[in-house]
């Protein structure tokens, strides 16, 4: 989706040639990952961090071309929203002390884009939702002006007979609202994960991950709030998957959402997602690249799968497979469910006990399946987003046979030596594993995050504040504890 392209309107035949050479694409994928050797390599992991733009006044800045000028770092790329950049981590092996070497780059980069932003009379901030965004900042006028992010606006709401998403989001303040805009969408910021796998393990280490995310998602909510709005504890997930449903209402049957957490567990391996994507969901943005994927096979190269790869990346599963054509071509699964923030070491720590708890559990990950209907993990998704570290999820009972609801903060509390293990699996160091589980392990036991803490903070604001003003006053708190470099369950509540 970071591609540059150079037009925004696309005719009916350019359609058929892209959906055309999809099918090409997706022939050549099959046959590259019958290789014996495809794929094999040192496991990795990479991130991806956006991030808000704000000014003085902790208001949205529509600066990100300017400071993306200014920079000229290759790393850094123009998001959806002109407050927003994303910033693409270099990849890091998975040995020794791998999560403390990304917690150092994000220090890095976030010191280094605070420093040159405040030559500009702005700040950089890694939260889920900013706080004080106002109605005036979703709107066109807000977009990216970039051929691409336009492009996929008009794809998006040409679908839809009336061009308008629909936002119903429950919460303390419920919130409804009707927008002809992708700007929506934009107001999430994430961390995205890249974790290379080796394709034998593809299906194995993704279920696991599907079954973990609920319980990542509620250690991890950073944004319970909206417009002025207490709403879910992880808003992104509601406000995502809404703010760029294309689909109609009135049809007898409809077609899955773009945004979702998947279609059931994987049986097999990773090609079952690309082809998955490529039947279900029509292509937005239609650019066909010269190379022929079955020429470049036949050669014994690598094919780039140009269209796969621009696909893949307008359908926004909340985890999902990614084709890498470095190093004689690669699978990573991307796991994007988790917001941006609070700080750095929480955001390593997030890593390491995501990864930790797939690798723990990609032994057994076949004797638990039976017993958790893909449908259950999907409402465990929702249910960790709404509430939180209040969740109670559908889990697989101690006894292994049967399902229990349980407090998520239970759930995460027994899978700690699951992480450790896995970790431990992968020839992480034991001291790197008990830093960052101990990270995870406070937030437990002072049943703290940046959610929890937002809107405790939000609270004494008020008592002495007016709203507006009390979250403009959250931001800058917030920007303090995040910039101290302590895990959000040692932020302070003191006005």
């Amino acid at each position: 989706m970071g591609q540059s392209i150079k037009t925004s309107t696309f005719s009916s035949k350019e359609y058929q040639r892209f959906s055309l050479r999809l099918l090409e694409n997706l022939q050549a994928l099959k046959l590259l990952m019958q290789k014996p050797d495809f794929g094999v390599g040192k496991p990795s992991l990479g991130v991806e961090l956006e991030v808000y733009l704000i000014n003085q006044h902790n208001l949205p800045a529509y600066r990100n071309m300017e400071l993306w000028k200014q920079l000229k770092d290759p790393l850094l790329t123009l998001e959806l929203n002109r407050y927003n950049l994303e910033y693409n981590f270099a990849p890091i092996e998975i040995r020794n002390k791998p999560f403390s070497a990304l917690q150092q780059q994000i220090c890095t980069t976030m010191h280094s884009l605070q420093k040159s932003a405040s030559e500009e009379e702005l700040r950089v901030l890694a939260i889920g939702i900013l706080p004080s965004l106002r109605g005036e900042d979703i709107g066109d006028h807000a977009m990216t002006d970039l051929p691409r992010f336009h492009a996929l606006s008009r794809g998006l709401k040409s679908q839809r007979e009336d061009g308008c998403f629909d936002i119903h989001i429950g919460g303390v303040d419920s919130l409804d609202l009707q927008a002809h805009t992708l700007t929506l969408e934009g107001a999430n910021t994430s961390m995205q994960i890249h974790y290379r796998v080796d394709p034998k393990e593809f299906a194995d280490i993704y279920n696991a991950i599907q079954l973990v995310t609920p319980v990542m998602l509620a250690l991890a909510a950073n944004s319970p709030t909206f417009l002025g709005h207490r709403l879910w504890q992880e808003t992104r997930i509601a406000l995502f998957k809404q703010a760029i449903d294309s689909r109609n209402n009135e049809h007898e049957w409809r077609q899955p959402a773009r945004v979702a957490f998947g279609h059931g567990w994987l049986r097999r391996g990773a090609y079952d997602l690309f082809a998955e994507g490529v039947n279900l969901f029509p292509p937005l943005l239609p650019i066909v690249n010269e190379e022929d994927p079955l020429a470049i096979l036949d050669k014994g190269e690598t094919p780039q799968l140009h269209e796969l790869r621009l696909h893949q990346g307008s359908i926004w599963q909340w985890n999902r497979p990614i084709y890498d054509p470095v190093d004689g071509g690669h699978l990573r699964i991307e796991m994007r469910a988790l917001p941006a923030g609070p700080s750095a070491i929480d955001m390593a720590a997030n890593t390491a006990f995501y990864i930790g708890l797939a690798e723990g559990l990609k032994t057994a990950i076949n004797d638990l399946l039976p017993a958790m209907p893909f449908a259950y993990a999907e409402r465990n998704f929702y249910k960790a987003a709404k509430y939180g570290m209040d969740a109670e999820l559908i889990w697989p009972s101690d006894s292994g046979t049967g399902l229990n609801t349980k407090p998520v903060l239970e759930i995460a509390k027994q899978l700690l030596p699951l992480a450790r293990q896995g970790l431990q699996n992968i020839n992480v160091d034991d001291d790197e594993i008990e830093t960052m589980l101990s990270i995870i392990e406070e937030r437990i036991e002072t049943k703290t995050n940046g959610a929890s803490w937002q809107l405790d903070m939000l609270d004494k604001l008020q008592e002495h504040c007016t709203l507006s003003e009390s979250l403009s006053m959250l931001v800058d708190r917030y920007m303090q504890e995040s910039e101290s470099g302590r895990p959000v369950a040692q932020w302070g509540l003191q006005l």
